[in-house]
């Protein structure tokens, strides 16, 4: 009887432990700031490859990157831009008009990306613009680097 009842209590340690380890890697893998990671280099990368290819704007300490992109494919002018800014910890595109001469209107629609990010900084080389974003949530962190190369001519 003791023999069984050691064997039940293994076993059930066991079957207890594996369902903790299942939920805990179940709550890593889709826990907001994976699947926004995910959301945001996508959408990064939908964005800067559509835009012009000849012209973009970079803060000096990287805190925001602007791409200018066609509105729709009759455009023969980049008349539209996309700004990725980060606002209260929230990464956000701010889309607007851009005139002929360039200068900008003030945006006409604000898109959220995501939350929780902690820092992100923007870079750009030539034709490419990347992005390296930390995203911390109190409990799980995750750091995403993108890098999409501007494909419209201009």
């Amino acid at each position: 009887m003791a023999t069984m009842l050691i064997v039940i209590l293994a076993l059930g340690t066991v079957i207890v432990d594996g369902i903790r380890g299942w939920h805990k890697m179940y709550a890593r893998v889709y826990a907001d700031v994976v699947t926004d990671s995910y959301v945001a280099r996508n959408t990064f990368d939908r964005v800067v490859r559509s835009a012009g290819r000849q012209t973009y704007r970079l803060a000096a300490d990287g805190s925001w990157l602007e791409v200018y992109y066609y509105l729709n494919p009759s455009s023969i002018t980049l008349d539209r831009y996309a700004r990725f800014v980060v606002v209260s910890e929230q990464l956000q595109i701010l889309h607007g008009n851009r005139a002929l001469n360039g200068t900008l209107s003030a945006p006409d629609m604000t898109e959220s990306i995501c939350a929780n990010v902690s820092s992100c900084i923007f870079m750009g080389d030539g034709r490419s613009a990347q992005m390296e974003l930390t995203l911390h949530d109190g409990t799980l962190s995750a750091t995403v680097v993108s890098s999409a190369v501007m494909h419209n001519g201009s």
